[in-house]
């Protein structure tokens, strides 16, 4: 976890890197320390090697879906206690939202979402995981 001396550590994990940006530049604004992973393969590395308070995770993604990821991430002693916030497309089909809540993921946002959306969801996850985070 991080303490109160160091940015809170977000992964997000996109096959977009247009994505990766705008959370990049929403969450750098209010002192977040965001990394980019393109992808399920390079996210679940890349949160291993990093161990952030919180993964942005996209469902929609070709080399391995946001489901899979999850669950590898679930089934990690080391990943497991980490939230997740999903990020899905408007046109997801609902079962796919219906297994979030039966999976327990933390949150999660439909795109495209607005700046407020995503911090607030953001802030009330880490609050959650009792990590202090910033709103403003």
């Amino acid at each position: 976890m991080a303490d109160q001396g160091h940015a809170i550590r977000v992964v997000c994990i996109e096959d977009e890197p247009e994505m990766i940006d705008l959370v990049k530049l929403i969450l750098m604004r209010r002192g977040y320390d965001v990394i980019g992973a393109m992808g399920g393969h390079e996210g679940l590395e890349i949160i291993e090697q990093v161990q952030p308070d919180l993964v942005l995770l996209d469902l929609m993604m070709p080399d391995m879906d946001g489901w899979e990821v999850y669950q590898h991430m679930k089934a990690d002693e080391r990943m497991k206690d980490i939230p997740v916030i999903i990020v899905t497309a408007k046109a997801q089909s609902i079962d796919k939202v219906l297994g979030l809540h039966i999976a327990k993921v933390n949150d999660y946002i439909t795109k495209p979402f607005g700046p407020s959306e995503l911090l607030s969801s953001v802030v009330r996850v880490l609050q959650e995981a009792g990590i202090e985070a910033r709103e403003a």
